[in-house]
């Protein structure tokens, strides 16, 4: 059954894929306190919710066995333009709402699954659900945590979206782990502008670029981030443009993926012209929609100020 359905993921579109019993992440749930009794979550208070939940799956979906953790490669060879002018958008964002496009494939895969194994029950996790993505890829073989907190594969460097299946029956279960491969590097610390990685493995997202520009809710970026912005106007992927890892990166086949009208970045004074209606209409079934019109207006103001 394992190997069926490692079989059927592959042919749904995602490229790795781990099975792994369901059980509680102990380890990982104290790591998790100890970042949140650090403040180091900022704004975002749904993360001290149910550490419990959010650490074991069974909590959240009754009679879960096996954990089927899924990764899709998303990386495209566009690049960020040259123009100064031009607001750089993290890559995860530059095509269609990733949550849309993974939760297709994973409704694929479990009706596949559900075809294969007659009264088995699955729930399908996207990262809004309060489950630990990337604990689970690590626990599954499919990579390692870097220094930056995002896990690398061998094949496809950090530039991965990770989901995760829960199904009501035992499987046969990886065992393998993917070593840590990080070593003595520490490019991703070094590159950062705002010292957002306090340590290897710990990011304060407080002085974090893209939780600035995504998640912080207030109507001004804080001085010590929006001074150093580096031409980001939505999220940031520098700790991850410099890990030698992602010089393995291989093209996305998922068009889904491409940049809307070929555009990686956005003008930051079309973006501060932008009515409702402008807004909804070039964010439709983007994941930049989570940053609401209020808010990337405030992150053009913040990129015009810093360019100055």
């Amino acid at each position: 059954m394992s190997r069926a359905i490692r079989k059927l993921a592959i042919e749904c579109g995602f490229q790795k894929v781990g099975i792994v019993p369901a059980g509680a992440l102990e380890e990982e749930r104290r790591r998790l306190e100890e970042w949140l009794g650090l403040g180091y979550h900022g704004e975002m208070r749904w993360m001290e919710r149910d550490p419990q939940m959010r650490s074991d799956p069974r909590r959240l979906f009754e009679g879960a066995r096996s954990v089927v953790a899924l990764a899709m490669n998303y990386y495209t060879p566009h690049e960020h333009s040259d123009d100064d002018e031009k607001g750089k958008i993290s890559r995860y964002a530059w095509g269609d709402d990733y949550h849309d496009v993974l939760r297709g494939r994973m409704k694929e895969l479990l009706g596949r699954i559900e075809l294969l194994i007659p009264g088995v029950r699955g729930k399908i996790c996207v990262d809004t659900s309060p489950v630990m993505d990337k604990a689970w890829a690590v626990r599954a073989g499919i990579g390692w945590l870097g220094k930056h907190t995002n896990v690398i594969t061998t094949d496809y460097g950090s530039w991965v979206f990770l989901g995760e299946i829960l199904l009501d029956v035992e499987l046969d279960y990886d065992t393998a782990r993917v070593e840590d491969h990080c070593g003595s590097c520490t490019a991703c610390l070094d590159a950062c502008p705002t010292d957002a990685i306090t340590e290897p493995y710990v990011v304060n997202s407080n002085k974090c670029i893209s939780y600035a520009t995504i998640e912080l809710r207030s109507d001004e970026i804080p001085d010590e981030i929006s001074e150093k912005l580096e031409g980001w106007v939505y999220g940031c992927d520098i700790c991850q443009d410099v890990c030698p890892w992602n010089r393995f990166q291989k093209n996305s086949d998922k068009k889904e993926f491409t940049p809307r009208g070929q555009s990686t970045g956005l003008d930051p004074e079309e973006i501060l012209a932008m009515d409702d209606e402008t807004y909804s209409r070039r964010f439709y079934k983007s994941a930049m929609k989570r940053v609401k019109l209020r808010l990337l207006k405030r992150n053009a103001a913040a990129l015009l100020r810093s360019a100055r």
